[in-house]
């Protein structure tokens, strides 16, 4: 399963309760009440441990954790600086 794909599975798990039919790429978490920050600190924990990289506080930002394009984008980044 691709990252992207991973981290779809997860919001829809965690958060949606298996529905995902209306979730889009760019849907904002925030913005349509799907995630809180509690819910930003589970995705946190769930890419520091499946993909084995580090954010950093300066890190948790929307523009990086605010959709599933913006994560994507985000643990691409991360993944080609290690």
């Amino acid at each position: 399963m691709e990252g992207s794909e991973k981290i779809r599975a997860f919001v829809v798990d965690n958060f949606l309760l298996g529905d995902g039919s209306y979730l889009k790429d760019d849907t904002s978490f925030l913005e349509e009440h799907i995630i809180d920050s509690t819910g930003i600190l589970q995705i946190i924990s769930f890419l520091e441990e499946e993909f084995t990289i580090k954010i950093n506080d300066d890190e948790i930002l929307p523009e990086n954790l605010d959709s599933l394009n913006n994560i994507t984008a985000f643990l691409n980044r991360k993944l080609s600086d290690n």
